[in-house]
């Protein structure tokens, strides 16, 4: 290799050494449609026939900044998984099957068992999700980032037969909201909950999270649910007349996307169980409620719209299928965006 290149800071060797390394991982996600080998300059991938009118649905996202944790723990095999958890979440809510996925990972100086690392995190996520890892770049730009550290982000491509698009247009009042619990703080309001409790209070990733059975640092790298297999296996029993992945903004901002013109949402506060770390970071940041749920999923990482005939079927085929279900609401004449918080019945 070029001696000047790896004294300007690049080290194509150890790049190599980091393809060959991520080549059995990716191997994991192979699916039917997946053309080639890794290594091309595009992944290809051939549509799956059967469709009569297909329609492509894209997503891309990042971690943010959840990989501070990672650094400061250098546990790098899960934060894959929440990148493809980011955009594979926002595909199915449109009832999209996520076909492939492509990832973007920069470095300042690359490490090939760390790379290894995040590249299998990715992998576990896509066969979670049923798609196929297609490819990806790996940066390697000194001077960008400090050593040991990184960014990561992702794009994720879904079908949908166009009559079967989830788009909010079939949702009317008297519908039910169902939530499928999140697994902790997911990848959003990471830059808070670390000021509340890492810089202002100086508490350690070894503190215990109180009513809790994980330490800090296991409660915050905890990786985002994967909700695709369950959300397609309903869609195929039940008319899910909607969905929303409760990223930033929480329920309050994501919500009101899925709705048509005149319906609102109407969550029955105290409904689901907020999860510890949520509380905690509450009480210890002196958060008001109104700003926690704007930041936070609050223990609720999807939402279904479903008929109310259908709710308490919709709830015990999830939990069947390994998700904690709850009613959480209703739909209710209104505007778009309003949002209201009602007291639980």
């Amino acid at each position: 290799m070029s001696d000047a290149y790896r004294a300007a800071g690049v080290d194509i060797d150890a790049g190599n050494e980091a393809v060959e390394r991520m080549k059995a991982h990716v191997a994991r996600t192979r699916r039917p449609g997946v053309l080639g080998e890794l290594g091309g300059f595009g992944g290809l991938f051939a549509l799956p026939t059967g469709y009569q009118e297909p329609v492509l649905v894209s997503a891309t996202d990042g971690v943010g900044t959840k990989l501070k944790v990672a650094f400061a723990l250098n546990q790098h095999s899960t934060i894959g998984i929440d990148c493809v958890a980011m955009c594979v979440n926002d595909l199915v809510v449109q009832g999209a099957q996520p076909l492939f996925f492509l990832d973007y990972l920069a470095t300042g100086k690359l490490e090939p068992k760390q790379a290894e690392q995040i590249v299998k995190g990715i992998a576990d996520g896509c066969v979670e999700a049923g798609c196929a890892l297609v490819g990806g770049e790996t940066a390697e730009m000194p001077g960008m980032y400090t050593n040991g550290e990184y960014d990561v982000a992702g794009f994720a491509v879904g079908i949908v037969e166009r009559k079967q698009v989830l788009d909010g247009s079939q949702i009317k009042p008297g519908d039910v909201l169902i939530g499928l619990a999140s697994n902790g703080l997911h990848s959003n309001g990471f830059s808070l909950a670390r000021k509340v409790l890492l810089e202002d209070r100086g508490f350690t990733y070894a503190e215990p999270v109180p009513a809790s059975n994980q330490l800090l640092g296991e409660a915050l790298l905890t990786p985002t649910r994967i909700y695709v297999k369950t959300f397609l296996a309903l869609q195929e029993q039940f008319q899910i007349k909607g969905g929303a992945h409760i990223t930033g903004g929480g329920l309050v901002e994501n919500l009101p996307r899925i709705l048509p013109t005149g319906c609102a949402a109407e969550v029955r506060e105290g409904a689901w169980e907020v999860s510890p770390i949520f509380q905690w970071i509450q009480h210890i940041g002196k958060i008001s409620f109104e700003d926690m749920v704007r930041t936070f999923n609050m223990g609720i990482g999807m939402v279904l719209v479903v008929p109310v005939e259908e709710a308490d079927e919709v709830c015990r085929a999830a939990e069947e299928l390994g998700e904690r279900a709850t009613r959480i609401g209703q739909v209710v004449a209104g505007q778009q965006s309003q949002f209201a918080w009602a007291k639980r019945r």
